[in-house]
């Protein structure tokens, strides 16, 4: 059974630092593209970071470019997200995506940031 289930959201300042992480299992995580997207109520959901499945390239949405570090760790079948310098309007639900050939696509429930003094 495919399961993609990320943690790590909650409350943060303004400023600060959050790491958020998504476990992939049911699937062989190293084969699939990886990303991280978000959603404000309202909005479309949009596309934070991507990275490649095999020599770990990343990506940037520009609105997070220097600020955020997505990352992957194939042994642990787990990638992550490193948010800093957080502002207000980082906050969204974060959702972790797995991407493969034959166009498997795999999403999860998603976690909720809130960036507020």
């Amino acid at each position: 059974q495919v399961q993609v289930v990320e943690s790590g959201g909650g409350l943060v300042q303004p400023g600060g630092s959050l790491r958020l992480s998504c476990v992939g299992a049911g699937f062989i995580f190293s084969d699939f593209v990886m990303s991280w997207h978000r959603q404000v109520p309202g909005k479309e959901r949009e596309l934070v970071a991507t990275i490649s499945s095999t020599y770990g390239i990343a990506d940037y949405a520009d609105s997070v470019k220097g600020r955020f570090t997505i990352s992957r760790d194939n042994a642990k079948n787990t990638l992550y997200l490193q948010m800093n310098n957080v502002k207000p309007e980082d906050t969204a639900v974060y959702y972790c995506c797995a991407r493969g050939a034959f166009s498997r696509t795999y999403w999860g429930q998603g976690t909720q940031v809130t960036v507020s003094s």
